[in-house]
């Protein structure tokens, strides 16, 4: 997805100075008609040289930051380590190439491409592994296992009769129309045949017994496992009153049946003012429908973004032409409107839904496992039940600070779904990464980091109208998130101090951004 990084700086196969590379930085240059960036980490004078190109969305990494042997992605914040080129971090789930670096005195030349060895066994190798679900941790797990060289059977099992698919594109580009299909699937079939991961979709699991360690199925099969990861994502609120004439959005099938609708209709409502009701009232309105939203709260996505950010979202919105009914329901369809709770009739060949969505949390309260607002985990993500890990949406893990977080973000799945197959495997760590999202709406971009469920005070920094700000979230004395249009690297090193819990470096991004 994307396109390749152009071909420019210098040619990295005829040599540059080290001092051009600066410590704990980067410089973008090119060898044997790739683009290559060299890396030095702070922490000495080595250089690595991997590509220059996010695999996730060909985002610019020399326009990211370097933290410790990682570069980050400054689009999604995908991360690689520079050693390795190894994608350590989601979104990004395919490592990049690497090179060889010479050092000729002060001079560094970039040599032959590296050839991946064999991975070495992990300390730990589970009989077999079983995934259920397959979402964003389920799939990142997946192949996580298969990076750290687990070498035993792994078989995912999902509800969905498609394989898994790169989700935030249902409500984005695809459902706009600017993205084909072809982008939609993480992977192809042959991807996980090759790598020996059994999918089994369009199936659900129905039970599981933790002491037996089996999983049964809705067809009447069972699978044996040794480790479990529980990812079985959430479920869209529904609106019974609406019946069938409301569309949802949740999976390829979703997002296929909204297009196919708005593919024959002109006027569009959109119930609820969500992220995921904004992002599909955008792609809508760039297919060229007429579209309103209709919500009860009185400014869009203020509880999470605050009444300012809010505002700002809804003016962008009206610049492209969305109308706003707020402070309003739904209370019924018919006769092609959508019929307001103050009596008021919208036109609406099309109706979706995204009011939110719930964590599906039954299978696993069935099972036994300790729940509290989702499923109970420790921080490397198992269960009450031994042998079980769970990831996700449904997950609720320790924030470091006697607290705990549960959080419905696409990236911090997938990075759940890659620390729980650690874990498995014997190699797994605390996880403590910063939780991370973002939503595109039209040009703009969203981007938020950390996690404010309250906050005291909104300190807006920058120019919300010109889509240009940073935006911190105080709790207390704390910075607990901040949320960035337009400021990439600043949302980059939020990240990285959240992670290290340095909330004067917070302060000073805050203060760099006035």
């Amino acid at each position: 997805m994307g396109d390749a990084a152009p071909l420019t700086g210098p040619d990295l196969a005829q040599g540059v100075p080290l001092a051009d590379v600066p410590a704990g930085g980067s410089l973008l240059g090119h060898a044997g008609g790739e683009a290559v960036l060299l890396v030095r980490p702070a922490d000495g004078d080595q250089v690595f040289a991997i590509g220059a190109t996010c695999s996730h969305y060909g985002g610019p990494l020399a326009d990211g930051c370097v933290v410790g042997r990682e570069v980050r992605c400054p689009w999604h914040h995908a991360r690689f380590d520079v050693t390795t080129g190894d994608a350590v971090g989601a979104p990004a789930l395919t490592a990049l190439p690497c090179w060889q670096v010479a050092r000729d005195g002060d001079r560094l030349v970039v040599a032959d491409k590296l050839v991946r060895g064999p991975r070495p066994a992990p300390p730990r190798a589970p009989a077999s592994v079983v995934i259920i679900g397959g979402g964003a941790a389920g799939n990142a797990c997946a192949e996580r296992l298969r990076d750290l060289g687990y070498a035993g059977p792994i078989t995912l099992i999902a509800g969905d009769a498609a394989p898994p698919v790169d989700r935030p594109n249902l409500s984005k580009d695809y459902l706009a129309g600017t993205a084909p299909e072809a982008w939609v699937p993480l992977h192809d079939q042959a991807f996980y045949a090759d790598r020996q991961i059994a999918l089994v979709l369009g199936v659900r699991a129905t039970a599981i017994d933790a002491g037996a360690r089996v999983v049964a199925l809705a067809d009447g099969s069972t699978r044996a496992y040794d480790a479990l990861l529980l990812a079985t994502g959430a479920d869209p609120v529904k609106l019974p009153a609406l019946g069938d004439g409301a569309l949802y959005l949740r999976t390829l099938a979703d997002s296929r049946a909204i297009i196919e609708r708005a593919e024959a209709a002109s006027r569009a409502v959109v119930i609820g003012a969500s992220f995921i009701g904004l992002e599909v009232a955008a792609a809508l309105r760039t297919r060229g429908l007429e579209v309103d939203v209709v919500a009860p709260e009185a400014v869009p996505l203020a509880r999470v973004l605050g009444p300012e950010v809010g505002a700002a979202i809804r003016a962008l919105h009206e610049d492209h032409g969305v109308r706003f009914h707020l402070g309003r329901s739904v209370g019924a369809l018919a006769d092609g409107h959508a019929v307001l709770d103050d009596g008021a009739r919208l036109p609406a060949e099309l109706v979706v839904v995204g009011v939110g969505v719930r964590p599906a949390v039954a299978l696993a309260e069935a099972a036994g496992l300790t729940l509290d607002r989702g499923v109970v985990v420790d921080a490397q993500l198992a269960t009450s039940a031994r042998g079980i890990w769970a990831a996700g949406d449904i997950a609720r893990w320790p924030d470091g600070r006697g607290g705990s977080l549960r959080v419905e973000h696409w990236v911090v799945a997938e990075r759940q779904g890659q620390a729980a197959a650690a874990s498995m495997l014997g190699l797994g760590a605390p996880f403590t990464q910063a939780p991370f999202f973002w939503s595109a709406h039209y040009d703009v971009t969203v981007s938020y980091v950390g996690h404010a469920e309250r906050w005291d005070r909104i300190e807006i920094v920058g120019d919300l109208a010109a889509r240009d700000a940073l935006i911190a979230y105080r709790d207390g004395d704390r910075i607990a998130a901040i949320a960035t249009l337009g400021r990439d690297r600043a949302s980059l090193a939020a990240e990285a101090a959240f992670e290290r819990d340095d909330q004067a470096a917070l302060e000073q991004l805050v203060a760099a951004g006035r």
